[in-house]
């Protein structure tokens, strides 16, 4: 004879499902950028000027018991950090919040907090999206100085002597951290040494450690490495600084209407439709203001290197030549929104940069500066600038 029960298949819409209050995800990652570089005090308005020593007094020998003592001076010049603004809004009907088994908002901020910060770590070291008012990218400045390393990732690029490390202390720095694509820790346990054992595995029980040559490596999570551009950048990082103009705010709004970006079209009326969003903004900037050393009296060196990808990102030239009515001037400075080149023997300088507007102005003693713009889109560019000397 057949039993009847009352089953738990049969009574399952009456049986509470036991829900957990959070939800299982990585923890939000903030910006490696912040970590390591120098910040300053916020902002009081959107542009802050820096002073940066940009050349250095010079002693003589003074030749005799008579000898004429020779002059120098010593000079500064202004680098800006202009702020730059990051903004999202997030609409929720608030029927879905009023139905969540979850603090939605509580789930929502954090997420948005590391957008900011992988959206700023993304613009600074690689130059994605870059802010047009930002001084170039640290990959730029380093490809500038020919601090760019190809070969992979292995022992003798990172620390031989035209290596990744070498090329920050040939302008006089010390390496103090390197920020590397997570693929590149692979690469990295690879490397051998002479008895073909593995550098960075001392025990199969430990947890790696990864340093090179006393600077820690980290490998962001955040998702601003951007591996087509570079495997690995290495540099002194305290030489990057960067400033609050605004700290991350957020803001309620349940009165307002949405409006598509690019058609204007209305999408969402708050009031209307019983939704109300999220309102989240930061404004900062950043800059490296390499300063004039003994070791780069001229600013053309940069503390920062990369090591490309098997396939470098591409780049054009925009070769400068620099002259006045007579010909061509040598040794003219060019500071392309932050790179610094001087002229050759022939008055040239070549940069190699990728797509974009690039602010720049040309320097030279006699003669007047002179201010412009050169943009590069997929091809090469020739700019001739002719200065004026001073008091025509």
């Amino acid at each position: 004879m057949a039993v009847n029960i009352v089953s738990r298949e049969s009574a399952e819409a009456l049986i509470h499902e036991q829900i957990m209050n959070t939800v299982f995800q990585d923890a939000p990652k903030s910006s490696i950028l912040m970590q390591l570089g120098r910040k300053l005090p916020n902002m009081t308005s959107k542009q802050t000027r820096v002073p940066v020593l940009s050349m250095l007094p010079m002693a003589y020998w003074v030749g005799g018991d008579t000898g004429v003592k020779q002059t120098s001076r010593q000079q500064w010049e202004n680098v800006y950090i202009t702020a730059g603004e990051l903004a999202v809004i997030v609409p929720i009907p608030e029927a879905v919040l009023a139905d969540a088994s979850f603090d939605i908002m509580g789930e929502v901020i954090p997420r948005v907090n590391e957008s900011i910060g992988m959206k700023f770590d993304e613009a600074a070291i690689f130059g994605v999206d870059r802010p047009p008012e930002w001084q170039n990218d640290i990959i730029t400045l380093a490809r500038q100085a020919g601090n760019n390393v190809s070969g992979g990732i292995t022992f003798d690029t990172i620390l031989a002597q035209d290596g990744l490390f070498g090329k920050v202390e040939e302008a006089g720095y010390m390496v103090d951290g390197v920020i590397a694509a997570m693929r590149a820790r692979a690469a990295l346990r690879g490397i051998k040494d002479d008895a073909s054992r593995p550098i960075f595995m001392p025990s199969m029980q430990d947890r790696t450690q990864y340093t090179l040559d006393g600077a820690p490596v980290y490998f962001p999570e955040n998702g601003s490495f951007d591996a087509t551009v570079a495997q690995m950048v290495a540099g002194n990082w305290r030489q990057l600084v960067w400033a609050m103009r605004q700290d991350i705010e957020t803001k309620i709004l349940d009165q307002a209407v949405i409006q598509d970006p690019a058609t204007k079209e209305i999408v969402y009326n708050l009031a209307q439709q019983d939704m109300i969003a999220l309102r989240v903004t930061f404004r900062a900037g950043f800059a490296v203001p390499n300063p004039a050393t003994r070791l780069n009296e001229h600013r053309t060196l940069v503390p920062f290197a990369y090591i490309e990808p098997g396939t470098p990102a591409t780049t054009y030239t925009a070769t400068f030549t620099v002259k006045d009515s007579s010909g061509n001037i040598e040794g003219a400075q060019i500071d392309l929104n932050g790179s610094i080149l001087r002229t050759d023997a022939s008055g040239q300088a070549v940069f190699n940069l990728r797509n974009g507007e690039y602010p720049y102005v040309v320097k030279a003693d006699g003669y007047r500066k002179q201010t412009g713009t050169v943009t590069i889109n997929d091809g090469a560019q020739t700019p001739t600038i002719t200065l004026v000397k001073s008091g025509s």
